[in-house]
């Protein structure tokens, strides 16, 4: 029977479809589990059952959302509101200030290049070209030290996999370079720019591509310019075909950083001396029970970020020839903020935080000593914040609730905050207001929680209000800007973000 049936012109009578039970439990270590939903994780594009019932959903569904009078025009004030150009955040090399941006409503994101801050931007490369139906993807690119070549991870129908490719920047032509069974790798070039490091996994046996499990994966160095098959191993573990190994390399090039990981925990951290012939990687933690990043070095000194023995994150120097524990140098302390990114720019640390689950950024000198807070506009989240060592120019993105996101410039040496690249979005920001509040959870833990709307809106308690909230897997929800929610405000609600646990928002 018909999911909908009309009435009369302005009524309807609406008659879910059913959806059958079967006789289904688990034992789980002796606790009987009935789920008689089962046949719903059947593959819809396998099961008539479960394709059947999705259509009758589909039915109901847009047939009521079809009666609602505003939805047309929700979707042409959506449509307006999204079409606005927006920047990734800018990085230097070679000399030249390289850039994602797209126009407005393109599928995917241009790099563009441009000499300097006030030059015209030239396009680089386009991942919309990469294919008519727009299932290829440029996942990943890293520009060689020089500024010479591109090395371009290349994503197909959304795979994990990818496809390596080498980009001459000077003639925009494509190399013969082609590697293959790459997962879960970075791209780190050599000082020099002759090759970078990357990780990949064994090739199968032909009729047996994509079916293999992610064991034994390796690092090499791929020479530009020459076959995948002449590429040099440059560590493996046969001893723990689990173990994920991610390259990274120092600004300097002599330290190449190995990343040790198995599932979404912790990680192992390890750096190998590419000055010394022979060398062999140097452990400075032999388990997955904490998170290490690496942040520069200076010298024979190494910075790392970790939450070994600070929940909430700390920077520490290591010293290359003399890695073990007790010689560790705390540089950073931890905070009752959480450090959620470093980085090493302008001979200072640069260092992320969230605080009360909003983004404070501090700068710090490379003793660690307190340099400045860095000055942001209001409530909201960074990203960015990288750059050169001996550089006084970073980049970071600033985004809020009531604030797309802006490009800033920051100088090292000043504290200096100008804008590099801004966005014309159709409403004005200062019509909106963001505020935090906490309440207590039924324990007595206190939570905060995010609300924005018009400027001048009475809060009643009757106000049509969005309340989201997620926590798991430590992704913090932060003020962020979307045009769906900005709409929701625009037509008078309130939206309210609570960050329930589960997110890291105080670390662990």
């Amino acid at each position: 029977s018909p999911a909908v049936t009309a009435t009369d012109t302005s009524e309807r009578e609406w008659t879910y479809p059913e959806t059958a039970k079967v006789e289904q439990t688990d034992d789980y270590h002796g606790t009987t589990v009935e789920d008689p939903y089962r046949w719903l994780e059947d593959d819809v594009r396998e099961s008539t059952e479960v394709a059947d019932w999705v259509a009758a959903q589909n039915e109901i569904t847009f047939a009521y959302l079809e009666t609602i009078p505003e939805r047309e025009k929700i979707k042409k004030r959506l449509t307006s509101l999204w079409d606005y150009e927006k920047f990734g955040v800018p990085f230097r090399e070679g000399g030249k200030i390289f850039y994602f941006r797209n126009d407005g409503l393109q599928n995917q994101s241009v790099l563009y290049a441009q000499d300097d801050l006030d030059s015209e931007p030239k396009l680089v490369i386009d991942p919309n070209t990469f294919s008519e139906d727009g299932t290829v993807a440029l996942a990943d690119v890293e520009i060689s030290p020089d500024g010479r070549f591109a090395a371009m991870a290349i994503q197909d129908g959304g795979s994990d996999w990818r496809t390596v490719k080498v980009l001459d920047l000077e003639t925009l032509e494509e190399l013969d370079d082609k590697l293959e069974w790459v997962k879960f790798s970075s791209l780190a070039w050599a000082a020099d720019s002759s090759g970078f490091y990357y990780s990949r996994f064994p090739a199968t046996e032909e009729g047996e591509e994509f079916q293999s499990l992610n064991k034994n994966q390796k690092i090499y160095f791929h020479a530009t310019g020459t076959g995948q098959d002449a590429d040099k191993l440059v560590y493996a573990r046969d001893d723990h075909p689990d173990w994920l190994l991610i390259p990274q390399i120092s600004e300097d090039g002599r330290f190449l950083i190995i990343y040790s990981q198995v599932g979404s925990g912790g990680n192992q951290m390890a750096f190998l001396d590419l000055t010394r012939e022979d060398a062999e990687a140097v452990f400075i933690t032999e388990d997955f029970e904490n998170e290490f990043g690496f942040v520069g070095n200076v010298g024979d000194k190494l910075i790392f970020r970790t939450n070994l023995d600070a929940p909430r994150g700390r920077l520490v120097e290591v010293d290359s020839n003399n890695p073990t524990r007790e010689n560790w140098k705390e540089l950073v302390s931890e905070s009752e903020a959480v450090m959620r990114g470093a980085s090493l720019v302008g001979n200072s640390l640069i260092a992320t935080y969230l605080k009360d689950a909003y983004s404070q950024v501090h700068q710090f000198a490379l003793d660690g000593a307190p340099i400045r807070k860095v000055e942001l506009p209001g409530i909201g989240s960074v990203s960015g914040f990288g750059g050169k060592a001996d550089s006084n120019e970073s980049f970071y993105s600033y985004s809020s609730f009531n604030s797309p996101p802006t490009i800033y410039r920051f100088a090292t040496d000043t504290g200096e905050s100008t804008v590099f690249k801004t966005v014309k979005v159709d409403f004005d920001p200062a019509d909106y207001v963001v505020k935090q509040v906490f309440f207590e959870s039924k324990d007595g833990t206190r939570v905060p929680m995010f609300i924005a709307h018009r400027t001048g809106l009475q809060l009643n308690g009757d106000t049509p209000t969005l309340l989201y909230g997620y926590g798991g897997f430590k992704v913090a929800l932060t003020p962020w800007f979307s045009i769906s929610r900005m709409a929701w405000m625009e037509m008078g609600g309130i939206f309210a973000l609570a960050n329930i646990r589960g997110g890291g928002e105080y670390g662990d």
